[in-house]
């Protein structure tokens, strides 16, 4: 019987660790949320949302898992941001350089984003905290199904201005800024514009975002450390926090410890 008891004991050996661990981390995260909400938060964060395939491959699960899992942070993502009264989250779901990728691959990814956004036009929260959802991009890109989900979710939000939940879908910074210069050309070509009024302010008027403000923290997952193309212009001043977590993986501790770097740093805006 000792014999049996001992086996027991291995066994359970495994759980009480897990048990522990979790209760550790429980209460690292919520002494970490007290810090955080003690402190002014990002007004605007600008998340890159990196290693949905890797993570897939990780758990040996196909690709377009990962992508779903993905999707599955991204909804949790929008609660933590709530809790903390983050007002503007803006997340890069898809760039320019994206679409070359797999055909397969970029079919089920918009079959996700026509999913999501057809949801989020009627999810309980968003009308509830009146969340305006928008996309960021060139549109022409996507699917006729997605560019109608876009509407509708938009249409559903439009009035809505206490927090501002921004979708960067088809989107590449370089080709955001080609399109302010292209702007700004027929402005002068029409005459209502002199070349001398052209300044950084006239720019931002042209940009997908010209009525937010520029992003406070530009917060990168996966271990890589760029901001691939991602609000180019806005991003002059953010500050940058760089994760080596796996996109799907993001935990809520992970994601206060990025909001506490951010909190414990001076901008300094070239002074």
């Amino acid at each position: 019987m000792s014999g049996g008891g001992t086996r027991n004991e291995g066994r359970s050996a495994p759980n009480l660790s897990r048990a522990v661990g979790d209760a550790l981390r429980n209460l690292t995260e919520r002494r970490l949320r007290e810090l955080v909400r003690a402190q002014p938060v990002p007004r605007h964060i600008a998340i890159i949302m990196d290693g949905n395939r890797r993570f897939a491959a990780s758990q040996g699960i196909g690709v377009q898992d990962g992508h779903a899992r993905g999707r599955d942070t991204l909804e949790q993502l929008l609660d933590w941001c709530l809790d903390l009264g983050i007002r503007v989250l803006t997340v890069y779901a898809l760039s320019t350089e994206n679409l070359a990728r797999p055909r397969e691959e970029i079919e089920g990814l918009m079959g996700l984003f026509e999913e999501s956004l057809r949801k989020i036009a009627v999810d309980e929260r968003v009308h509830r905290h009146q969340i305006r959802v928008r996309v960021l991009g060139n549109r022409a890109l996507l699917p006729e199904k997605v560019q109608e989900a876009i509407d509708l979710a938009e249409r559903a939000t439009a009035d809505y201005r206490e927090y501002l939940y921004n979708v960067a879908l088809g989107y590449g910074g370089r080709d955001e800024i080609f399109e302010a210069i292209r702007a700004l050309a027929r402005e002068v070509r029409a005459g209502t514009l002199e070349p001398e009024a052209i300044d950084s302010e006239a720019v931002a008027r042209h940009l997908y975002t010209a009525d937010l403000p520029d992003p406070d923290l530009i917060f990168r997952t996966s271990g890589e450390e760029r901001i691939s193309n991602f609000l180019l212009w806005q991003s002059a001043y953010s500050e940058l926090y760089f994760s080596d977590v796996l996109w799907p993986g993001l935990t809520r501790l992970d994601f206060l410890r990025a909001i506490r770097s951010y909190q414990l740093r001076r901008r300094r805006y070239g002074e």
